[in-house]
């Protein structure tokens, strides 16, 4: 096992990256909270963890409670967490109380938010099931839920207690879930690490095929780098903003598509892809670094065009001004300068934005 510390003063917690879920109880018993938790999680991942995660729990000397919420993007909402508020009320759980997320991203921010604002904030604990989850979502301290017209539109920067991540878990995710991670770890590559790209390109095959040394060497880096950026910028001021680097256009994407044709991973790919491209148009990065870009997604088996969808742009536009990054009436782009830097651009023309998202579609 790996750990990775969030040094956020008194908000600090650990990341265990290769931890063991029949030792969950007794990492989570060293923490000293209350002895009441709710498990938040999905019908496929509970078949799989749920009874190991509450048998650990229980060994500890935990009373363990579960809301299970449908799977999808869809279910990350104002309803979800309603129900997880009423199970909290009838189960008993206060301030003292935890709501451990047990699965990917939509669990972990849903599950996430209803922490965060039950009681005005009880204990979080992220126990992600997915790669994505593991390299992104559950650390930094970003919770939320989505409106019809905006992803993560309402939401709150909330720290967990402690991220638990068990490698095996991946063992069952399938392969284009995979996938859809890989986009993450991707990202972090382009825009904090040269030597991680590189060993990407170079370990890929080894990546997919789930090499248990390969991936912890991965997960933690992107860990640690996105540990790093949120130890200097806890909520979003200037530098965490990078980390959106490929989701401008991806959050669009999943917005006009009603969360139906691509997963947030294949989304970011794509919203990657349309950076660089602007990039080139602005003429802020070599076109190698597209091309070294298209490659490695291509390898990895996530899009770099848009296929079957016909894009209205007044209704992308729409989404892309309701982007969160969006200051002054102003669409901000993370843009590449080279492998492993990129910075913040909101002077991109719309004749440049409206070209290149066309150009991203066959």
């Amino acid at each position: 096992m790996k750990t990775v510390k969030v040094n956020l003063k008194e908000r600090s917690y650990k990341i265990a990256v290769g931890a063991d879920l029949a030792k969950l109880g007794s990492a989570m018993s060293a923490l000293g909270l209350g002895k009441k938790i709710m498990i938040v999680t999905n019908p496929k991942v509970g078949h799989w963890y749920l009874p190991p995660v509450e048998q650990s729990l229980k060994k500890a000397g935990f009373s363990v409670y579960c809301t299970v919420i449908p799977d999808g993007e869809r279910y990350k909402s104002q309803e979800s967490a309603n129900n997880i508020y009423a199970k909290c009320l009838q189960y008993g759980l206060d301030r003292g109380g935890t709501i451990l997320a047990l699965g990917g991203g939509v669990i972990g921010d849903l599950a996430g938010f209803a922490a965060a604002t039950f009681m005005r904030g009880i204990n979080l604990v992220q126990v992600p099931t997915t790669l994505l989850a593991q390299v992104d979502s559950s650390v930094g301290g970003k919770v939320g839920i989505n409106l019809p017209d905006g992803k993560n539109m309402v939401g709150a920067f909330y720290q967990p207690k402690l991220v638990y991540a068990d490698l095996k878990t991946l063992r069952t995710l399938p392969s284009k879930e995979f996938a859809h991670g890989l986009a993450e770890v991707i990202k972090y590559g382009i825009i904090y690490d040269t030597s991680l790209f590189t060993y990407l390109e170079k370990n890929m095959g080894k990546l997919k095929k789930l090499d248990e040394a390969v991936l912890q060497k991965v997960i933690s880096r992107c860990c640690a780098i996105k540990a790093e950026v949120v130890t200097l910028d806890e909520k979003e001021h200037n530098l965490r903003a990078i980390l959106n680097f490929g989701h401008t256009i991806g959050h669009a994407l999943e917005g006009i598509t009603r969360y139906q044709k691509y997963k947030h991973g294949e989304a970011v790919a794509l919203g990657m892809v349309g950076a660089v491209k602007i990039a080139e148009s602005l003429e802020l990065v070599d076109s190698s670094v597209g091309d070294r870009l298209r490659a490695l997604l291509t390898k990895a088996g996530l899009p770099v065009v848009i296929k079957n969808i016909k894009i209205s742009w007044a209704n992308f536009l729409r989404f892309m001004q309701h982007d969160k990054k969006v200051l002054a009436g102003k669409i901000r782009f993370v843009l590449p300068v080279r492998i492993g830097q990129v910075k913040i651009v909101d002077t991109v023309p719309l004749p440049i934005i409206k070209e290149i998202v066309k150009s991203l579609s066959k």
